[in-house]
C-alpha cells in the first residue's frame, strides 16, 4: 500500500518536472525568437540610418560640385556625415544608440537645408555679379571701339584740315630781267644781259589756313644743275630736306597774295641754257615749278 503511494507521488513529480521543463523550453525558444526579431529590426533600422546619411552626403557632394568656388562649410558638413556613416556601420546596434543617430539625422537635414539656401543665395549673387561684370566689359568694349573710332575720325579730320589749310599757288612766273641805270627792270632772254631772276607767284586764298608770318623756299638750278644764290639747307619734321637758293617771307591773311623776290646773278654772267625754279612751302611741299631758257 505504502509502495503504491510512493509510486504515484513519483509519477506526479515527474509529470510536474516535465511540465516545468517544457515551459522553460517554450520560454527559451520564445526569448530566442524575440531576440532574433529585435536584431533584424535593429539591423534594418541601422541600414535606414546609414541610407539617410549616404543620401545627405550625396546631396552635399552635388552641391560642392555645382558650386563655382569651394565652400568650406559644405565640405566640413560632408566630412562630418562621412564620419557618422563610419560610426553607425561599426557600432553595435541598440535602440538607444539608433534613436540618438535618428535624431542626429534630423539635425543634419535641417543644417543641410540652411547651408544649401546660403549657397543658393551666394550662387545667385555671384551670377548677378558675373552678369554685371560681363555687362560692364561689353560697355567698356563698346566705349573702346567708339574711342578708337573717334581717334580715327580725329586723325582723318586732322589730315583733312592739314591738307585743306596748306597754301597753294594760283599763279607762278619767272622772268629774267636787266636793270637799267634808272633802276627800271626790263625782261630779256639773253644770258649775258640778265642781271637777276624775278620770281613772282600768287598764293590762293584759304579761309582755314593759319594767318600770320609764313616762309617759302626758292630753289634755282642752272643748266648744269647747280643751286644758284646760296647753298642753304632745310629739313622738315619727317626728315626730308632740300638745298635752297633763297628764303622769302610774307604775312598771310587768308586772302590771295602776290609775292615777288629776286635771285641775283652769280659772280660773272648767267650762262646760256635751261634753268629751273622750284617753290616749296614751310613743310617742304613742292608748290610749283617753272622752266625757261637763256640764250
Amino acid at each position: 500500500m505504502t509502495e503504491t503511494k510512493n509510486n504515484n507521488g513519483l509519477k506526479v513529480l515527474t509529470a510536474l518536472l516535465g511540465v516545468v521543463l517544457l515551459g522553460t523550453i517554450i520560454y527559451t525558444v520564445s526569448l530566442y525568437q524575440d531576440k532574433k526579431k529585435t536584431e533584424v529590426v535593429l539591423t534594418k533600422e541601422k541600414e535606414l540610418v546609414v541610407e539617410d546619411l549616404n543620401s545627405l552626403k550625396s546631396e552635399y557632394d552635388k552641391a560642392i560640385l555645382e558650386s563655382n568656388a569651394t565652400n568650406e562649410e559644405l565640405v566640413s558638413a560632408r566630412d562630418n556625415i562621412a564620419k557618422y556613416i563610419d560610426s553607425v556601420k561599426t557600432m553595435k546596434a541598440d535602440i538607444g544608440t539608433l534613436s540618438r543617430y535618428r535624431r542626429q539625422v534630423g539635425v543634419l537635414k535641417a543644417e543641410r537645408e540652411q547651408l544649401l539656401r546660403q549657397v543658393d543665395s551666394l550662387t545667385r549673387s555671384n551670377t548677378m555679379i558675373a552678369m554685371q561684370r560681363d555687362s560692364t566689359y561689353v560697355e567698356l568694349e563698346k566705349q573702346t571701339v567708339f574711342n578708337d573710332s573717334l581717334v580715327v575720325q580725329n586723325t582723318n579730320l586732322a589730315q583733312v584740315v592739314e591738307k585743306g589749310s596748306a597754301l597753294n599757288l594760283s599763279k607762278f612766273n619767272v622772268d629774267a630781267v636787266k636793270e637799267r641805270n634808272s633802276g627800271k627792270l626790263v625782261s630779256t632772254q639773253r644770258a649775258k644781259a640778265t642781271d637777276k631772276f624775278k620770281i613772282c607767284f600768287t598764293i590762293a586764298d584759304n579761309v582755314i589756313a593759319q594767318a600770320g608770318d609764313r616762309e617759302f623756299y626758292l630753289e634755282v638750278l642752272d643748266p648744269q644743275g647747280n643751286i644758284l644764290g646760296g647753298s642753304n639747307s632745310k629739313t622738315n619734321d619727317n626728315g626730308a630736306s632740300i638745298t635752297y637758293s633763297k628764303q622769302t617771307g610774307f604775312y598771310y591773311e587768308n586772302k590771295a597774295l602776290d609775292v615777288c623776290d629776286y635771285i641775283n646773278k652769280p659772280s660773272g654772267d648767267f650762262k646760256d641754257g635751261n634753268y629751273m625754279v622750284n617753290v616749296y612751302d614751310d613743310q617742304l611741299k613742292l608748290l610749283g615749278t617753272s622752266k625757261f631758257m637763256l640764250k
